[in-house]
């Protein structure tokens, strides 16, 4: 992924089971923020601050788009326990992931696996990358995301 490039359209379930599109969203800029698992502690707080600073962000322009490798099933549970105002997309393939490069190897418990690693692409109207945030820490971060989208 290059900034000022212009991100490959890709297609996911969501978690209605719809499929959606990276086009569909031409024209507005989209905050994509790839999480490693649904439900789990930091994923939920920061699916929790995007559901927080949602209506500012929206305010912005913007749309938010959730990905994990999760089900869409186990999309729409973890959206409705917390009652999120945007879509979770299914990567059950890992395709979009691969795209956007968050694969990463992590030490779990002494094993080495290959899991998402928290990351925010931030995609202009134009649908070119104009930001990236890596190795996201959750807590406070929709904020720096909104602050990011405003200085476009």
């Amino acid at each position: 992924m290059e900034l000022h490039k212009k991100v490959a359209d890709f297609a996911l379930q969501d978690d209605q089971e719809q499929t959606v599109h990276l086009s569909d969203f031409a024209g507005k800029p989209v905050v994509l923020f790839f999480y490693p698992k649904a439900d789990t502690p930091g994923c939920t707080i920061e699916a929790c601050g995007f559901r927080d600073t949602f209506k500012k962000l929206q305010q912005a322009g913007a749309v938010v788009l959730g990905i994990s490798r999760d089900t869409p099933k186990a999309q729409r549970k973890f959206r409705e326990k917390y009652d999120l105002p945007y879509p979770l997309l299914a990567d059950v393939d890992e395709k979009v992931c691969k795209q956007f490069d968050v694969l990463k190897e992590k030490n779990m418990y002494g094993k080495k696996v290959i899991g998402i690693e928290r990351t925010t692409f931030l995609i202009g109207p134009d649908q070119k990358l104009l930001k990236i945030f890596p190795k996201v820490k959750p807590e406070g971060h929709a904020e720096e995301v909104l602050a990011a989208l405003k200085e476009q």
